[in-house]
């Protein structure tokens, strides 16, 4: 057992010194055990649920999720703090010197005209800030792990401020038409998947194509994506239901479209 004494209401430091002793030789052997690696995709869930909250719109599940996103920032923290390298106190502190940094207009004299006008200069306090000297450095440096259509999206959105964009969105859908033509062309052909100019390359060419289109109407190409998934879900239940039990791989494809068609008409 560790010196502890419990609270009604706990603060902040309290987590800090919490964490430190669950990492302690008296403390749960879990948290020990844990790395930096080993508690990636625990980040990266506790994210994703604290915006299905924000989805919901669930205050309380997002207290608590946000409770879960700060113990994950917190237990990274103490795995530096113990090896001698950063602690919590220099995360806090480099987000406000960033806050402040990136915010002249507000701690500063700069002055900015509307809401575009401070997000362009965001980006260029942060290339300067990041060493980025170019426009590439900062595709580069956005982050593989984004979701991908996320990071289409964002690539798209940083050449597009430089200046490489089409002069209007026909151009970025006859894009998305061209990369089509090629998958179909690729899917006809007797080239292995992967090899170049395959169904995978030409396949995400079409998904990079229709991420431009997202980018160039102002949509979130996820979003979009996870409402097509969602209308999909239900259409399909509707087609399970039309079918009336029979296995729908005992129906031809015909009446399996006739049955789309159906329950996309009774959705509608």
């Amino acid at each position: 057992m560790v010196d502890f004494q419990c609270k009604e209401r706990y603060s902040f430091q309290d987590l800090l010194t919490i964490m430190t002793l669950l990492r302690s030789p008296g403390g749960c052997p879990w948290d020990r055990e844990q790395t930096h690696a080993s508690l990636r995709r625990n980040l990266l869930e506790e994210a994703c649920e604290a915006a299905e909250a924000i989805d919901r719109q669930d205050p309380a599940a997002l207290r608590e999720e946000l409770g879960d996103v700060l113990l994950q920032v917190v237990f990274h923290a103490e795995l530096e703090r113990e090896q001698g390298g950063f602690s919590m106190d220099d995360v806090i502190d480099g987000i406000c010197k960033k806050l402040v940094y990136r915010h002249p207009h507000v701690f500063g004299t700069t002055q900015v005209a509307d809401t575009q006008a401070e997000l362009s200069l965001w980006e260029q306090l942060k290339r300067r800030e990041k060493g980025q000297a170019s426009t590439a450095d900062a595709v580069d440096a956005v982050a593989r792990t984004l979701p991908a259509l996320w990071r289409a999206e964002k690539i798209h959105r940083k050449v597009s401020q430089a200046g490489f964009d089409w002069e209007n969105l026909s151009g970025a859908l006859d894009k998305l038409d061209e990369e089509v033509d090629e998958l179909r062309a690729a899917a006809a052909g007797d080239l292995p998947a992967d090899a170049p100019h395959g169904v995978t390359e030409e396949l995400g060419d079409v998904l990079l194509a229709a991420a431009k289109v997202a980018q160039a109407v102002g949509v979130d190409p996820e979003e979009a994506l996870h409402a097509a998934c969602d209308k999909f879900a239900g259409r399909f239940r509707r087609v399970e239901e039309l079918a009336g039990g029979q296995a729908l791989s005992d129906r031809s494809e015909q009446e399996l479209v006739e049955l789309w068609q159906q329950a996309k008409t009774s959705q509608s």
